[in-house]
This record gives C-alpha cells, sequence and structure tokens, in this order.
C-alpha cells in the first residue's frame, strides 16, 4: 500500500483514536517502518462494529507505511479473555472456533491490503500454541511474570470479588506470549487494541523484554531498553456512556447475514448528534478538513443529518460494499420518497420486513384474501379486528380518507379487494398518519 500519512500517533491523536502508549513510541514509529498486530478472539462468528474501531487502527498503521499483522486467536478463543467481563465466558468447542476463526480470518480480509510492499499478513496464535506442552509453558514463559504482576493488571482486579478461574487468569501470560512470539519469529514490535487490553498488551512488552534480557547475559540490568511497543485506543461509547456496538436487537455485525445492510446503514445513520463526531473520526478515512467542514454544515441544520449521512455512507460502503449502501439508501426512503409501490416491489422480500420491522404483521390465506367482499371487510372481520375493530369504524375512517392501502388513499367502503401484493404476498395498510399494518396473504 502507498503511504498516505506521515505520523501514525499524530492521526490517531486528532481522530480522538489514543488512549495510551509506551515511552518513545511515537518517535520510534517515525525513525522506523516496523510491524504491528492486534489480536481478535473468535468467539463468534462474525466480528461487530466493537472491533471495527480497533480494525482501523491496523488500517491506519497501514496507511502510515508500516505492516498490519491481524491475528485470529484460535488458541486463546479457547481460554477467554476476561477484560471488561464481570462473569466467566462459556468456553466455545474446538469444531465451532475453527469455524469462527475461518469466517473471521476472511472478514479481516475486507479491510487491510494484502498486496503490495506492507502487505498484511493474516496469523493464528493456534498454530504455535497446539504444540506447546503444558510443561515447557510453565518452564519458559510462566517463570518471566509474578503472580503479583500479573493481579495488579485491571482486567484481573476487576474479578477478584466476582472470581476468576485459573483459566482466565492464564489468559494474560497467553496474549503476552503471542506478542513475544511474533517479536521473535516475524519482527513484530508494536501491538495495539482497545483501551481495556492495556494491562495484557503491557504484559506482552514486558515479557519480551524479560525474556531477551535473558538471552542477552551480557547485558546489565541497566542496558535494559525497549524492545517492543504499545498503543491503546479509547473504547467507544454511546452518548449515555453505555457500550457501543449494539442496537436494540442486539450487536451490529459485520456479517451481513446477521446485520443486514439496511440495519447497518440505519444503525449509523440514527447515531446521536452527541457522539457523531467522534464516529466519523474513528469509523472512516475521511480527512481532518473534510470532517471539520461537514460538522459545520450539520450545524447549521441539524435536522439534515449532513454527519450521519456521511458516516453511513462510509462505513456501509467500506463493510458491504457500494451495491449494498444504494440499496439501503432506497429502502431508508420508501415511506417518505415517491412511487413507494414501486420501490416496494422492486425491493427484495427481507429488505421490506426489515423496512417495516415492528410494524404488526397480520397473516391471511389466499382464500380469505379473495373471499372478502369488499375493502372494509378485509380491515375489519377478515383480519380478525386486528386493524379496525368493526366494520363501522373502518367504514368512517376511510370516508375520512384516513385509510391508504400500498400508500394509495382509499375513499369508497365499499370498493372490491383487487390490490397488487407487493412482493406477490403483502399489502400495506395505514390508517391515519403513523399506525402501519402488513396483511401477508399465504398461499
Amino acid at each position: 500500500m502507498k503511504k498516505q500519512i506521515d505520523n501514525l500517533i499524530d492521526e490517531l491523536r486528532w481522530r480522538g483514536m489514543l488512549q495510551d502508549s509506551t515511552p518513545n513510541t511515537e518517535k520510534y514509529l517515525l525513525d522506523n517502518k516496523i510491524s504491528g498486530y492486534i489480536g481478535f478472539d473468535p468467539t463468534a462468528d462474525s466480528l461487530h462494529i466493537g472491533n471495527l474501531a480497533t480494525i482501523m487502527l491496523l488500517v491506519h498503521l497501514q496507511r502510515a507505511g508500516h505492516t498490519p499483522y491481524a491475528l485470529v486467536g484460535g488458541a486463546t478463543g479457547m481460554v477467554g479473555d476476561p477484560s471488561g467481563k464481570s462473569s466467566e465466558r462459556n468456553l466455545l468447542d474446538e469444531k465451532t472456533l475453527r469455524h469462527n476463526e475461518k469466517c473471521i480470518g476472511e472478514q479481516l480480509q475486507k479491510f487491510l491490503d494484502f498486496e503490495g510492499e506492507n502487505a498484511a499478513v493474516l496469523v493464528n496464535n493456534y498454530d504455535w500454541f497446539k504444540e506447546f506442552s503444558f510443561l515447557h509453558f510453565l518452564r519458559d514463559v510462566g517463570k518471566y511474570l509474578s503472580v503479583n504482576y500479573m493481579m495488579a493488571k485491571d482486567s484481573v482486579k476487576t474479578r477478584l470479588e466476582t472470581g476468576i478461574s485459573f483459566t482466565e487468569f492464564s489468559y494474560q501470560l497467553l496474549q503476552a506470549y503471542d506478542f513475544y512470539y511474533l517479536y521473535k519469529n516475524h519482527d513484530v514490535k508494536l501491538q495495539m487494541g482497545g483501551s481495556d487490553q492495556w494491562g495484557n498488551i503491557t504484559s506482552g512488552t514486558e515479557l519480551i523484554r524479560k525474556i531477551s534480557n535473558a538471552e542477552n547475559t551480557d547485558l546489565n540490568e541497566d542496558d535494559s531498553r525497549e524492545h517492543a511497543f504499545a498503543v491503546t485506543c479509547p473504547l467507544v461509547t454511546k452518548a449515555d456512556g453505555s457500550k457501543f456496538g449494539k442496537s436494540e436487537s442486539g450487536n451490529v455485525w459485520l456479517d451481513a447475514n446477521l446485520t443486514s445492510p439496511y440495519k447497518f446503514y440505519q444503525f449509523w445513520i440514527n447515531a446521536d448528534d452527541d457522539v457523531a463526531p467522534r464516529l466519523i473520526r474513528v469509523f472512516t478515512l475521511l480527512d481532518k478538513q473534510t470532517i471539520e467542514d461537514l460538522e459545520i454544515e450539520h450545524e447549521k441544520n441539524r435536522g439534515a443529518r449532513i454527519l450521519q449521512k456521511a458516516l453511513a455512507e462510509e462505513v456501509t460502503k467500506r463493510v458491504h460494499g457500494e451495491e449494498a449502501y444504494n440499496n439501503a439508501v432506497e429502502a431508508s426512503g420508501i415511506l417518505f420518497g415517491k412511487d413507494v409501490v414501486k420501490q416496494l416491489q422492486q425491493t427484495d422480500e427481507r429488505t421490506l420486513l426489515e423496512v417495516f420491522e415492528g410494524v404488526p404483521n397480520i397473516e391471511i390465506t389466499l382464500d380469505q384474501y379473495h373471499q372478502a367482499e369488499n375493502i372494509t371487510e378485509l380491515l375489519s372481520t377478515i383480519t380478525n379486528s386486528e386493524i379496525f375493530a368493526s366494520k363501522s369504524e373502518a367504514k368512517k375512517m376511510i370516508k375520512g380518507g384516513g385509510v391508504s392501502i400500498n400508500k394509495s388513499k382509499i375513499a369508497d367502503p365499499v370498493m372490491e379487494v383487487d390490490f397488487a401484493l407487493l412482493q406477490d404476498k403483502y399489502l400495506l395498510v395505514q390508517r391515519g398518519k403513523k399506525n402501519y399494518y402488513l396483511i401477508c396473504v399465504s398461499k
């Protein structure tokens, strides 16, 4: 990848993506081309937008001319990281983990350039842990970090009251060895991650320092130097301080099968004004001047959601591609644009249902649909009084112009039921200004 930024730390700083770094990191990165990594444990078969913040660290590392390593934690995923967790994780079986790591590896390749001078590298720590015996690990690694040192880390301290198993306690040492292994075998000198990973990452720098000093017995303690470096970014939170990356229905995943491009786009477009300036810095590659210009325009008319639209466009295109973004925009405007029926007919069934998620879904058979004598009967008796409690109530609102079918006003309460079904299956009923119902006609 062609170098696009000169100073990685400065880039992270103005984007609000720099929490902590070890001494001399910025100077070393300016004077040297290095390799850096971030680990992703395969606890699910998809990464989510919380992970995307740390992926962007690797993206900026590569843009600065350095080489990014993405580590899939096939081994550490079998143990579970206690960082940020109030209770023990449920352990996954090995078959599930192998499936998850394959999926995550494929996702990571969408964000990084795996060709060129500083091509990204994908590694899996299962490859070096699978033949590492427990006794050899204790002898060759465990002796370098004291229990006191490990217990002082926040990821452990916060769990002492509720309890932490030896399995999760050992995670810190496993991650530290990952850093040492990559340092020793791939010349990786930088580990990055979220701020909750600071303890685990600095355990890695400490392990590298101690083993390196032990291997160079001619060095005095005073000759000890920084062998490796650490950088973390602040955790991205919502306006109320709660964890970012979830919607009302759960995690916002990067896999289109788990979170559709439409829902993904909607998550960003609905971002609060208070957090949008930070999100657009963290999750897009827009430059500083462009972002500041967008913020000025946004403040002139917050209702236009200029920041959110730019944010949603950049992130949705990066994760799902331009076609998926265009489809999401079209679906988002269905209820407010022209030619609504045409748009509803052209969109796929899944997107149609997502557009109307939360709208009451009333199921009737094709025979019931044809048996309805008129629109009044369909909207009352045939649909089990879920739209109108009685025929008289339906007639009154229809006459008053308060009912639409497929976004077209209905004026005659005794008109025939002869509407073109959306997707050959659905009728969209609107009662008043805000009440929608989706009649599903099953064959």
